[in-house]
């Protein structure tokens, strides 16, 4: 107490800053911080024991002496000869996936830029009489025809027909001689065997008319074909126009058939003619009979 108060107020002002930097000066050189250089935790070297425990359907008994605690009361297999700890083998960790590698990646193509249309233009004269309409014009509605424009239509079809026969007949003039005729044939050696051979069909086919049309009641004209040879004897027979039908087209073409053999070329025809084409229209009629044109 005394050596305090003998000192003066400057003297001791000195001495604590004095005390108090050097208690500064020992914290702050005798205090070190040292940084922890902290990895990621590497889990390849991480390994984890995993015990597989059966769970008893039953209690099972106590048993007197067991060989290991565990955490469930269970019996061993017996597969050991000697007591072994459970445990299971180390989980085998994956090998590290190598890297993959930088392909270089091929050029890219650029495509050709299609090259733009062609602008269509119409290009029309001022005083051009011709015209362009937009739209076409509805097709005028068929006009029924009379029974005059059918038959007159009919006749032409069968002068084709005939036409168109009588061609082939003098492709095959060599091989074989032919002679197209038909009910418009003038010539009388020719027109006479014709009619004939039609009386003798009409009259087969009314014995033999086909019962079925009859309760379908089915009508119509159809366009025969027939070949005759110079005996009499059938060649051919075609349909060239169809009556719509099939059961009268089988019916005509049936007919003609049993009405043959047909009576033989007379000497006359023969001399000149082997196969006579015949082209007739056949008429199934509304009264059940067959008639020709």
């Amino acid at each position: 107490m005394g050596m305090t108060a003998s000192l003066p107020q400057t003297d001791r002002l000195g001495i604590t800053l004095f005390v108090a930097a050097c208690l500064h000066a020992l914290l702050i050189l005798g205090v070190t911080f040292k940084f922890e250089d902290r990895k990621p935790p590497d889990h390849r070297q991480q390994s984890l024991e995993i015990m597989v425990v059966r769970q008893p359907q039953a209690p099972p008994e106590k048993e007197v002496k067991a060989d290991f605690l565990a955490q469930v009361t269970q019996s061993g297999g017996g597969s050991e000869k000697t007591p072994k700890k459970p445990a299971t083998e180390a989980i085998a960790q994956p090998a590290p996936e190598p890297a993959p590698k930088q392909t270089r990646s091929a050029p890219k193509m650029s495509l050709p830029q299609p090259s733009p249309r062609a602008e269509k233009k119409l290009i029309t004269q001022t005083k051009s009489t011709i015209k362009l309409k937009a739209e076409q014009a509805q097709p005028e509605p068929k006009k029924r025809l009379t029974a005059a424009q059918l038959l007159a239509s009919k006749n032409l079809e069968i002068a084709r027909l005939t036409a168109d026969l009588e061609e082939k007949s003098r492709a095959y003039a060599k091989r074989t001689r032919r002679k197209a005729v038909s009910a418009s044939t003038k010539e009388y050696k020719y027109s006479a065997y014709l009619e004939s051979w039609r009386r003798k069909v009409e009259r087969i086919g009314n014995l033999n008319y086909p019962d079925e049309a009859k309760r379908q009641r089915l009508y119509g004209n159809l366009v025969l074909h027939v070949a005759v040879k110079a005996d009499g004897t059938i060649e051919r027979v075609r349909i060239l126009h169809s009556s719509g039908h099939k059961m009268l087209d089988d019916a005509a073409v049936r007919i003609v058939r049993l009405a043959a053999p047909y009576s033989p070329f007379p000497n006359n025809i023969r001399k000149e003619t082997d196969v006579l084409d015949i082209t007739r229209t056949w008429q199934f009629l509304r009264s059940n009979r067959l008639d020709s044109e």
